[in-house]
Order: structure tokens, then C-alpha cells, then sequence
């Protein structure tokens, strides 16, 4: 072993100062929510109506700059209700990146979907447009306005644009594949709330987008999602389904279409309400805590943290390490050290397309993600291990 774990360690002691153990990231409750989740308790709103709903979604909407929000009871949910909406039919390929959390590809599976892995790239850890516009064009054809998978026979009909830790993929070019093979783009911003691209926020470019609000991201209702579009149609048919597709009737049960009990709850709404109006301020001490590892890793040979791309303005959701390639079976000596010495590091998530349930499903050649697989390490990353006081 090197002396690279030691190193890094050292590094991030100079950052994290407290001897307590450091979780990965930690939810921060230091505003209104006591007082707002108070509120539905004392009232008796707590469950998928009430005015913190309808309040949460148009604090997301004058947020991001998306002109509807649907708020869902996870994210998962939400990117299931996305997938479904784009017209996402059985044994269709929906494209998505290896390199994501597996709920990216569940929901495809959820609509009978067939998961089709691509490639990242190093510039922002996610989908590269330019490697899958060229394999696109060696696997592909169009046949009556759709994409057609040349060896399955299957219809590509989607692509998911994951944001990797919060870093925004290269979404003009994405968006210019989308069109050249007639694919619908959904955004995963699961991760990235406060994050934009070329002055916009996530969540902007997709024919719809979803979100998450899981205790561990940057702000939290608990659990918690919601479905971002700038199409009035689809927000009603999201809001629609998302509440079991009911007819609204004064007494009758009408229901039109097999639809979810994905509504958010009222009495998390409040809560995510509350950390909505903290976000500014998470997303400061997020950067500030982002440029100090980036300058105490400036003096460790060997590794580099990981800075926002050109043209786009990161939340810092997860902070990331990377190893040079030659050095990448000292991650695990990383790993091991931290989180001995209760500071809790991780490394990136398997690639989907070695886990059992997708081993066999289509893919392109993945040699930049498995190289982020081998040589990723997530820091620390709590908003309130820094204090702006």
C-alpha cells in the first residue's frame, strides 16, 4: 500500500475538524419546520391534500423555472410517472446511463421497459451525447418516425439524462441527439436541485423531468419527488395519475385509467416548504465546503476533486474524488481508513449493467464508466458541516 490513504485522510481532516463520526450527507432542519409540520398536526392535514401541496409545488415552480410542478411521494415514483407520460410502452429500450443509481433503470422495468446502458463521460460523469450519437448511428435506424434498435428489432423511444451528484450533463448536445433519432429526453434531476446549466435550471430541457427529496438530498420531505414539465397537458395527466387517476365528483369513485397513490402528503410538503426556504443558504455552504477540498486536494499527488464543468453552476450535491487510473486499487485502502476513522466515504454505485437483474440487457461499449466505477470516491458533502456564521 501507498501512502495515498493516509494522504487523503489527512487532507480531509484539515476540512473536517469535528472527531464525531461525519455522515455522507445529513438533512439540516434549522428554519420553519417545526412550525409548518406543527401546523398539520394541530390541524389535521397530513395526508395527500392540504395547502402545503399546493404550496410546495409552486415554490418549485418559481424555483427552477419550470412551469409545473406535480409533487409525488418519491422520486422514484416520479421518474416512473415521466417514463409513462412520454408513451414508454412494453419492450420498448429506454437509454440510460451504467453509471446511475438503479432506480433510474426500475422505473423502466416498471413499464415493462427494456433498460439500455450507455456510456458517460469524465467532463461531467454522465451521458456523453457524442459517444451515444455515434452508437446510435451504428446500431440504429428510423422507420416511420421511430428509432429501431437494428439487432433487437425493439423501438428505442427514450433517453434518461441522469445529473450525477448534482453535475449537469451536456443537455444542448443531448437534446440535438434526441431530435436527430426521434428519442424523447427525460431528466433524472433527482440530484440536482440547485443546479443549472448555461443559466437554467435543471429540469428544463427534458419533455418532463423528475425530482427527489430523500433525506439524504440537498433539501428533504422525508421521502418525496416531483414531476417538473413546461407542458400543461402532461402536468394534468401527471396530476392525474398520480392521484389514482379520480374523476373529480362531489361523492362518486370515477377512476379513468389505472393510475398511482403517488401523492405527497401534505405533512411532508411542510416540511419540504420549510427547507426550501433554507436552500440558498445550504447551497452557499455546499460551495464554500466544495473549494476547500479542492484546495486541500491540490497537495495530494494522485488525486483530483471533482469541479463543475464548463457552462454549468453545481449544487455540490455529493462531493467527488477521483484516483488516477493507476492508483485505483488504492480506493478500496481509502474506503477503509475514512470510514474507519469515523469520516464516511463511498464509492460510485455498481454499474447497472453488472448487476444480476441487467447483466443481459442491451449495451455500448462502457469503458469511461467503469473507469468512474473504479476511480470514485464521494466525500462528505452535509451542508451544515460548514458555518456561515
Amino acid at each position: 500500500m501507498t501512502q495515498l490513504a493516509p494522504n487523503v485522510y489527512k487532507a480531509l481532516r484539515q476540512v473536517l475538524a469535528s472527531e464525531d463520526y461525519i455522515p455522507l450527507h445529513e438533512p439540516s432542519f434549522s428554519g420553519n419546520e417545526w412550525k409548518y409540520v406543527k401546523e398539520c398536526l394541530d390541524t389535521g392535514w397530513v395526508s395527500s391534500v392540504g395547502k402545503y401541496v399546493d404550496r410546495f409545488e409552486r415554490d418549485l415552480e418559481r424555483y427552477t423555472g419550470v412551469k409545473h410542478a406535480v409533487a409525488t411521494v418519491n422520486g422514484t415514483a416520479a421518474l416512473h410517472v415521466c417514463l409513462e407520460l412520454v408513451g414508454v410502452q412494453p419492450n420498448d429500450e429506454v437509454l440510460l446511463p451504467a453509471l446511475t443509481f438503479v432506480a433510474t433503470a426500475n422505473t423502466v422495468c416498471y413499464c415493462k421497459a427494456i433498460p439500455h446502458f450507455v456510456d458517460s463521460t469524465e467532463e461531467t460523469l454522465g451521458l456523453c451525447p457524442e459517444k451515444l450519437n455515434d452508437y446510435l448511428g451504428e446500431v440504429t435506424e428510423i422507420k416511420s418516425g421511430q428509432c429501431i434498435n437494428r439487432q433487437s428489432k425493439r423501438r428505442i423511444k427514450a433517453v434518461i439524462a441522469m445529473h450525477t451528484f448534482g453535475h449537469p450533463v451536456d443537455l444542448d448536445r443531448l437534446v440535438e441527439v434526441c431530435k436527430k433519432y426521434h428519442l424523447d429526453l427525460v431528466e433524472d434531476a433527482a440530484e440536482s436541485l440547485g443546479s443549472y446549466y448555461k443559466g437554467h435550471h435543471t429540469g428544463n430541457w427534458g419533455v418532463l423531468s423528475a425530482m427527489s427529496f430523500n433525506g439524504n438530498k440537498i433539501i428533504t420531505t422525508g421521502g418525496g419527488g416531483a414531476v417538473l414539465t413546461n407542458d400543461t397537458n402532461l402536468a394534468k395527466r401527471a396530476k392525474h395519475l398520480t392521484t389514482t387517476a379520480k374523476v373529480e365528483h362531489r361523492w362518486e369513485y370515477i377512476h379513468d385509467h389505472v393510475g398511482y397513490n403517488y401523492r405527497l402528503p401534505n405533512i411532508n410538503a411542510a416540511l419540504g416548504c420549510a427547507q426550501l426556504e433554507q436552500l440558498p443558504k445550504y447551497l452557499k455552504s455546499k460551495r464554500i465546503l466544495a473549494q476547500r477540498y479542492q484546495k486541500v486536494f491540490e497537495k495530494v499527488a494522485g488525486v483530483r476533486f471533482y469541479t463543475e464543468s464548463k457552462d454549468t453552476h453545481c449544487n455540490y450535491w455529493l462531493n467527488v474524488l477521483l484516483l488516477d487510473e493507476s492508483l485505483t486499487l488504492e480506493r478500496n485502502s481509502i474506503l477503509a481508513m475514512t470510514n474507519d476513522k469515523k469520516i464516511m466515504t463511498r464509492p460510485a454505485w455498481k454499474l447497472l449493467s453488472n448487476l444480476p437483474m441487467f447483466k443481459d440487457h442491451p449495451k455500448m461499449n462502457l469503458n469511461i464508466a467503469e473507469s468512474l466505477e473504479r476511480r470514485l470516491i464521494n466525500l462528505p458533502s452535509s451542508p451544515n458541516i460548514i458555518s456561515l456564521n
